[in-house]
């Protein structure tokens, strides 16, 4: 049996999907027009939110950028035809509020205990008991971070920005970016050694 697919999706000239900037500048006359940006974006920040706070304060953190950025709307710069950065820069804004949240939880992180699981394949097995033994280094040299290293280096892991979205979200020179990252991975490396399971 063979599966057929379905034809790709044709871009037809004046059909396609406006741009990050039209929406927001639509919406200033037509604000629902800004639930468009809402729906691109709200699973993608809200990762990005819990990966840094955990799911509890998630989505009241992620309906605050989206809030902040609905107020701002205005203050868009319409040169810049996605909102990705622009929405990344408000929602760690935002988290430097819930910073001693973050810290409290790394902290916790690492003095939790190691769990094993002795049931189930052993590659997965392997797996968790690796990543569970490193766990604790991580949230220490994580917490161990400047704010600014920290929020560069988790744009960049968690939130899967380039160089330059991460320069635009935090409103740095992507010079500084890079210094950030390199400093955030050295500072890590030391933390968590070259054999981390060691």
């Amino acid at each position: 049996m063979t599966a057929t697919l379905p034809p790709p999706r044709m871009r037809v000239e004046g059909l396609s999907e406006p741009s990050d900037s039209a929406v927001i500048a639509q919406s200033r006359d037509d604000p629902e027009r800004f639930s468009m940006i809402f729906d691109r974006y709200f699973v993608e920040i809200r990762r990005y939110i819990a990966s840094r706070l955990g799911d509890g304060p998630a989505d009241d953190v992620a309906a605050e950028t989206f809030l902040a950025a609905f107020a701002q709307r205005h203050r868009y710069d319409a040169a810049r035809p996605q909102a990705r950065a622009w929405l990344y820069g408000i929602a760690t804004n935002l988290l430097r509020r819930h910073r001693r949240a973050e810290a409290r939880a790394y902290r916790l992180l690492e003095r939790a205990p190691v769990e094993t699981d002795s049931g189930g394949h052993a590659d997965r097995i392997a797996m968790q008991v690796s990543a569970q033994r490193m766990q604790p280094r991580l949230a220490a040299g994580l917490a161990g971070l400047s704010a600014g290293d920290r929020d560069v280096l988790l744009l960049v892991a968690y939130g899967e920005l380039s160089y330059d979205e991460v320069a635009l979200a935090l409103g740095i020179r992507v010079g500084t970016v890079g210094s950030r990252l390199n400093r955030a991975r050295r500072h890590l490396r030391q933390t968590i050694g070259d054999n981390p399971l060691g």
